[in-house]
C-alpha cells in the first residue's frame, strides 16, 4: 500500500509503497477514507515534537473495517469507524477510573515508542521497519489499529467528517461540554478559530453559552466562526484583543480557551478571565515552551488555569455523540472542510495550515470521494 513515510525534519516527506501485516490479536486493518493533516503532524514534521523514524505518519482518520484479527469482539468488517488516537487498555488504574484518553500503556509504549499495544509494528517497508503515529498512522491508504483504536460510528456519517472527530472535533467541542463544562449563559471566548478553535465556539453554542467571542488574525476565519455561533469576533490584528474582550465582557470572560498554546496566547487567556473564570489550554505547543503569568490575580480573583488532553472526551461514548451533533445539525463539520486533496499532495496540505489559508484540509488516501450521508453537503468555498 501507499503511505507518507517521515525520516526526519530535514528530509523530505515521501509517499511510498510499504507492505502491512496482518492484523494481531485484538487488532482491526482499516481502509483508510479520508485523514486530517493536524498541528500535531505539523510538530513532528517540524521536528518540534520527537518521535521515533521513519513513521507513518497521520493521527486522524477514517474508514471501513476490512480485517479482523484474533479475538476482536466488537467490530465487524464493513463497519465505519473513526481512528482514535488514544486506545485504551482497559485495565490500567486510570482506564478502570474511567479516563481511557489517559491510559498508562498507551502513554509509556505506544505513543512513546512509535509501536502497537503489544510493543511492535505492523509496517515495513525493505526489510525496514516502520513506526507507528500515536497507533494510528492514517496518512495512508490502509491502517492497522487496536480494536479500542477505531470506534464504530454511524454509516450515514461522511468519513471525511468522521475523520475530524478523531482529533479537533472531539478536542475542540470536548473541551467545552467535557474539561471545563460550561453552564448555560456563561461567557465564553475562544483563541484561534482553526478547526480546534471552530469546534470549542460551537461546543460553547451546544452547551447554551449566552456571550461567544472569537479572537484570531484571518478575518475568514472569524467569518466562519460567527456562522458558527460566536455572538462577537475581535481581530487580533486591530489593536488590544485584550482590553477588546474585557470590554466586550465588561470585565472579563467566564471561561476563555486558548486553542493554539503559545506563550502569548497563553498569557492572553488569562488576561481576559473575569472573577473566578476558567481559562483551558487547549492547543499543544512544541516541546520546552515555557509560559509566564502574574499569579496575584489569579488569587485575588480566584480563578483557575486547566489543561484539556483530547477534550477529556471518551472515545466508545462521545464519538457516537458528536456523529448526532451532526446528523441533527446541531454540529457543523462540513464547514470546518477547507481542502480534499490526494496522498501525493500531502506537502501542499502542510501548506494550507501553516499558510492559513484554510481550516482542514482531508487527505484522501484511496482517492476516492468520502462516502456520504444523506442530505445536502456545505460548500464554503475555499480556493
Amino acid at each position: 500500500m501507499k503511505a507518507v513515510v517521515f525520516r526526519g525534519p530535514s528530509r523530505p516527506l515521501e509517499v511510498e509503497d510499504i507492505e502491512v501485516d496482518h492484523p494481531g490479536p485484538r487488532e482491526v486493518r482499516v481502509s483508510v477514507a479520508a485523514a486530517g493533516v493536524c498541528r500535531s503532524d505539523l510538530h513532528v514534521r517540524l521536528g518540534e515534537w520527537d518521535r521515533r523514524t521513519p513513521l507513518v505518519m497521520g493521527h486522524e482518520g477514517a474508514g471501513v473495517v476490512t480485517e479482523l484479527g484474533p479475538d476482536v469482539q466488537g467490530l465487524q468488517l464493513g463497519d465505519h469507524v473513526v481512528l482514535n488516537w488514544q486506545p485504551a487498555c482497559g485495565r490500567c488504574p486510570l482506564c478502570v477510573q474511567g479516563l481511557p484518553q489517559h491510559c498508562e500503556l498507551v502513554g509509556n509504549v505506544v505513543g512513546t515508542r512509535g509501536v502497537l499495544m503489544d510493543g511492535t509494528s505492523r509496517l515495513h517497508v525493505s526489510g525496514e521497519t516502520l513506526f507507528h503515529y500515536s497507533a494510528v498512522s492514517s496518512f495512508a491508504e490502509e491502517a492497522i489499529v487496536p480494536e479500542s483504536g477505531a470506534v464504530r460510528i454511524r454509516q450515514d456519517l461522511p468519513l471525511d467528517c468522521a475523520a475530524l472527530i478523531g482529533c479537533c472535533v472531539s478536542t475542540g467541542v470536548g473541551a467545552v461540554l467535557r474539561t471545563a463544562e460550561v453552564r448555560a449563559g456563561a461567557s465564553v471566548v475562544v483563541i484561534g478559530c482553526g478547526a480546534v478553535g471552530l469546534s470549542a465556539v460551537q461546543g460553547a453554542r451546544i452547551a447554551g453559552a449566552t456571550s461567544i467571542l472569537a479572537v484570531d488574525l484571518l478575518a475568514t476565519k472569524l467569518r466562519l466562526a460567527r456562522e458558527m455561533g460566536a455572538t462577537d469576533v475581535v481581530d487580533a490584528t486591530d489593536g488590544d484583543a485584550v482590553m477588546s474582550i474585557r470590554d466586550l465582557t465588561k470585565g472579563g470572560a467566564d471561561f476563555v480557551f486558548d486553542c493554539i498554546g503559545l506563550p502569548l496566547t497563553i498569557s492572553q487567556a488569562l488576561a481576559m478571565l473575569g472573577v473566578r473564570g476558567c481559562a483551558t489550554i487547549v492547543g499543544m505547543p512544541p516541546y520546552g515552551v515555557k509560559a509566564c503569568f502574574d499569579p496575584l490575580p489569579l488569587v485575588e480573583r480566584e480563578q483557575r488555569v486547566i489543561g484539556s488532553n483530547y477534550g477529556s472526551v471518551r472515545p466508545p461514548v462521545d464519538f457516537g455523540f458528536l456523529a448526532d451533533l451532526y446528523a441533527a445539525k446541531r454540529l457543523d463539520i462540513d464547514g470546518l472542510i477547507s481542502h480534499r486533496r490526494q496522498l501525493l499532495e500531502v506537502d501542499t496540505a502542510f501548506e494550507d495550515l501553516l499558510s492559513g489559508r484554510g481550516v482542514r484540509t482531508v487527505l484522501l488516501p484511496n482517492g476516492l470521494a468520502p462516502l456520504a450521508g444523506e442530505g445536502g453537503r456545505l460548500d464554503r468555498g475555499w480556493s
